[in-house]
């Protein structure tokens, strides 16, 4: 055998991501307030990268007027919401006059309340990170029990509801065995509740009327503001020739390169200057691109959702990213990066952009194709719309959706359903017939 060596050409092509690239790609995805902080981290390490955000919003805009560029301004106007649960509690325990050890015990119970305001932690956890005894804990958590609104510190839904029913004056023996049967309640069976109860119909429709002024959750009348929605990248509107869709100019950052800054380096330096300046020129040019990127996908999503934009959910019309990318010329994954982390405000209010990209369901011979989020709303629609003694099942939500023209097997209904946070057709007649009994 004779070995020997020799040499071979060969051409292979290959895709090399660079360190620009990647960030390229990154800025793709990044919604107005993220690209803010990405340029600012950058020119902190480039004399030449500043960074430049729109001039602060107008307070209001004249009566009768429009302010430009601008999104929501009435946001920024919400009423005070009132101080929070914790807050209140807080209040509520120093007017009750404990010691310094009691105060600190009833701080340990605070910060276990849950916001709908039960008790979050079991009492002998509570106990032992007090340094009480559980007989101490107990008495402490019967004075915390006391803090208006009634059931709060409560440990279950039935001790929620009873302390309620003390304060009110409902708790009679009857009420009390109702609460102690709580789940023949949830399951609906009002016979076997009587039965549990030693009680006629009569009398139990007549507590359940006063359980229902109840509220399992008092702690929520302390909700906290909602936080602000974060402002959209994109904002649709209609003028005269249509709708249009522009990038939203009161939250978009931009890059400013300071070429003239370059020249108070020394000589010495000129190598880091001309690298460090490069680098501020491709930000700025991906940043121009990104947005340019972002308009174009925007401005087709747009043209092909016009019946949402007139009419709502129910217009909603199916559409892939393979569509938006063949239709603006970019790469699927251009499309895919850019809906993931953008918001787009419209007259049927504010969304992901990616939201707009709803697989087709099959439609019988002459009808148009319906989109799976405009399915999911006539499914919402016809369970709002049912009768609550008779509500529709799976199967004959599917018939109607398919008489319709959209064809919809009764298994793509119960996952819509579920989509939906809907019961079943078995769970909805069962609340119909407590809340009947009322």
């Amino acid at each position: 055998m004779q070995l020997y060596t020799a040499q071979s050409f060969a051409q292979r092509q290959s895709l090399v991501v660079t360190a620009q690239l990647q960030q390229a790609i990154c800025l793709l995805q990044m919604p107005n307030a993220e690209l803010s902080s990405f340029i600012e981290s950058q020119s902190e390490e480039n004399p030449f990268i500043e960074l430049r955000l729109p001039p602060a919003p107008v307070p209001s805009a004249p009566l009768g007027k429009t302010a430009p560029e601008d999104w929501d301004r009435v946001a920024g106007l919400a009423a005070d919401p009132g101080p929070s649960l914790y807050v209140h509690v807080a209040a509520e325990i120093a007017r009750l006059g404990f010691d310094a050890p009691q105060a600190a015990a009833a701080q340990v119970f605070l910060d276990a309340l849950e916001p709908w305001g039960w008790l979050g932690r079991p009492m002998e956890e509570l106990a032992f990170r007090a340094g009480l005894s559980l007989e101490a804990a107990e008495a402490l958590l019967a004075r915390l029990q006391k803090i208006e609104p009634a059931g709060l510190f409560a440990r279950t839904l039935a001790e929620c509801l009873q302390l309620q029913a003390e304060e009110q004056g409902l708790l009679t023996p009857l009420f009390a065995a109702v609460l102690a049967h709580l789940p023949l309640l949830a399951a609906a069976d009002l016979k076997g509740l009587c039965r549990a109860c030693g009680c006629g119909m009569e009398d139990l429709k007549a507590v359940l009327r006063s359980l229902r002024g109840l509220n399992p959750k008092p702690g929520a009348l302390f909700d906290a503001a909602p936080p602000p929605q974060r402002p959209p990248d994109l904002v649709v509107s209609r003028g005269a020739e249509g709708w249009r869709v522009d990038l939203n100019r009161s939250t978009l950052p931009s890059v400013v390169v300071r070429s003239d800054a370059a020249e108070g380096f020394a000589r010495t330096a000129a190598p880091y200057v001309g690298e460090r300046l490069s680098v501020a020129k491709w930000l700025a040019r991906a940043v121009e691109h990104r947005n340019q990127t972002t308009l174009k996908i925007g401005a087709e999503v747009v043209r092909r959702q016009r019946g949402f934009l007139e009419e709502g959910l129910a217009r909603m019309a199916p559409m892939t990213l393979r569509e938006v990318a063949d239709a603006v010329g970019v790469h699927e994954s251009t499309v895919s990066r850019v809906s993931s982390g953008l918001m787009i405000a419209t007259p049927q209010g504010t969304f992901p952009l990616k939201s707009f990209f709803t697989a087709a369901l099959a439609a019988r011979e002459g009808d148009t194709a319906g989109s799976a989020a405009a399915v999911r709303h006539r499914v919402r629609q016809l369970v709002q719309a049912e009768s609550p003694d008779d509500p529709l099942s799976d199967d004959a939500i599917a018939k109607i959706i398919s008489d319709e023209g959209v064809t919809l097997a009764r298994r793509t209904v119960a996952k819509y359903r579920e989509q939906l946070n809907i019961p079943s057709s078995v769970q909805r007649r069962r609340q119909a017939i407590v809340t009947g009994a009322l």
